[in-house]
């Protein structure tokens, strides 16, 4: 019964960490920002470092059931 909060929370984690990771990637690939009004650098390694970590935390959430 409470493997199904960690499930939820595993897999929102997961697809907004990967999807954050895709974004920036793709960003960067085609030299668009990332964010508008921040210097392209801060951004890029801020995205890179919170989808990584929220990707992490997904795959912690998962291991945890």
């Amino acid at each position: 019964m409470e493997s199904g909060p960690a499930i939820f929370a595993g897999t929102a984690f997961a697809l907004f960490g990967a999807a954050l990771l895709l974004w920036t990637g793709a960003c960067v690939l085609h030299r668009a920002p990332v964010a508008h009004r921040v210097s392209p650098v801060a951004s890029t390694a801020l995205a890179t470092v919170f989808g990584a970590v929220f990707l992490v935390l997904g795959v912690w959430c998962f291991t945890r059931v």
